[in-house]
């Protein structure tokens, strides 16, 4: 006896479309599969002045290539350029010194040849006259999910905004002056 194969009856468009939907499914499963346990992908942070008051929120997204996206917006600063930086340590107590020093577990200088060393610096904020800041920036410095660099470690992270404009030159601080605003950066 001879066995019969289970697809001789079936018609081939059935089948093809039989083939694409497993794959499909396979693919589906395979892209939840790579996504799971990787950590955040998302943070966000609302910023306060030292008075308490609510001057401004961010967002961080990281995509597939590991480049994380940091997006500002703040008002009621002084015109002009903020130097604005992750710091390694998600408290804003203290007036902000809470917040420690900047992200950097390379344990790099400033300068550097490029902008900044630290994995926390940021380019600028530029503030309009008006006193609200804008900053869009990609940074492959620092990551949300697990790794060497991420900002979400044992300890957190926090977004602080300086005074002054960060001159990408004196270490470590980049002689950006008092911290005036802070936001402790959240997963999710």
């Amino acid at each position: 006896m001879r066995a019969r194969n289970r697809w001789s009856g079936v018609r081939l468009p059935t089948l093809t479309a039989l083939v694409v939907l497993t794959a499909l499914g396979g693919l589906a499963i395979m892209t939840a599969t790579a996504g799971a346990g990787n950590g955040a992908s998302h943070g966000s942070a609302t910023l306060t002045n030292l008075a308490g008051d609510t001057v401004g929120f961010a967002t961080f997204t990281e995509d597939a290539t590991g480049t994380v996206h940091v997006n500002v917006k703040a008002t009621g600063l002084s015109e002009g350029l903020h130097g604005i930086h992750v710091h390694n340590t998600g408290s804003c107590a203290s007036n902000f010194a809470g917040a420690g020093s900047h992200h950097n577990p390379f344990v790099a200088p400033n300068p550097a040849p490029t902008h900044g060393a630290h994995a926390g610096d940021l380019p600028n904020l530029t503030v309009n006259p008006a006193g609200a800041g804008r900053l869009n920036t990609p940074t492959g410095r620092f990551t949300l999910t697990q790794s060497w660099s991420t900002i979400f470690d044992g300890n957190g992270s926090a977004l602080v905004i300086h005074a002054a404009q960060d001159d990408l030159v004196t270490d470590p601080t980049g002689n950006s002056g008092a911290r005036i605003a802070c936001g402790i950066i959240e997963e999710g």
